[in-house]
C-alpha cells in the first residue's frame, strides 16, 4: 500500500481520528479534500445554515492553508446540499464571499437527504503552488 501524505488541519486532528477519514490527502502535486462541513470544534453541527456554510469554507481553508494553497488553488468543487430547491439561493449568497475572482473552479452541486446532521458539505480538488514549479 502506498503511503498516504495526510494533510491535518490545525486543532482538529483527533476529530478525524475518531472518526477514521483523512481531511486531505496531497499527490502528485495535488490535493484531494475530504467533503467539509459546518462542524464546530467538537463536530457537532452548526444549526444557523449562513454560519453552517461560512464554517464550512473556514474548515475547507484550514485544511488548504495548511497543506500551502489556498482557495485560489481549488480546480474542482463538488457541494452537497440537503433540500437545494429552498436553501440553495442563501448558500449561495455565502459561497460568493469565499469563491474569489474568475476564472471560477468547476463546480458540481448534488441535491441529497441526509448529511449526518448538516445540510451543505463542500469537497474539492486543488492543484498545490509547489507543484506549479515543476
Amino acid at each position: 500500500m502506498t503511503h498516504r501524505d495526510v494533510v491535518f488541519p490545525p486543532g482538529r486532528q483527533a476529530l478525524y481520528e475518531r472518526n477514521r477519514y483523512s481531511p486531505a490527502i496531497r499527490s502528485n502535486g495535488f490535493l484531494f479534500v475530504s467533503g467539509q462541513v459546518g462542524s464546530r470544534e467538537d463536530g457537532s453541527p452548526e444549526p444557523d445554515l449562513t454560519r453552517q456554510v461560512r464554517l464550512a469554507f473556514s474548515n475547507l481553508n484550514a485544511i488548504l492553508a495548511e497543506a500551502g494553497g489556498s482557495f485560489d488553488d481549488v480546480i474542482d468543487v463538488t457541494v452537497f446540499i440537503v433540500d437545494p430547491q429552498t436553501r440553495f439561493e442563501q448558500i449561495w449568497s455565502v459561497v460568493q464571499e469565499f469563491w474569489g475572482e474568475a476564472p471560477h473552479p468547476t463546480v458540481t452541486a448534488v441535491g441529497v437527504t441526509w448529511l449526518y446532521g448538516f445540510d451543505f458539505e463542500i469537497k474539492v480538488i486543488a492543484k498545490l503552488p509547489e507543484a506549479d514549479k515543476d
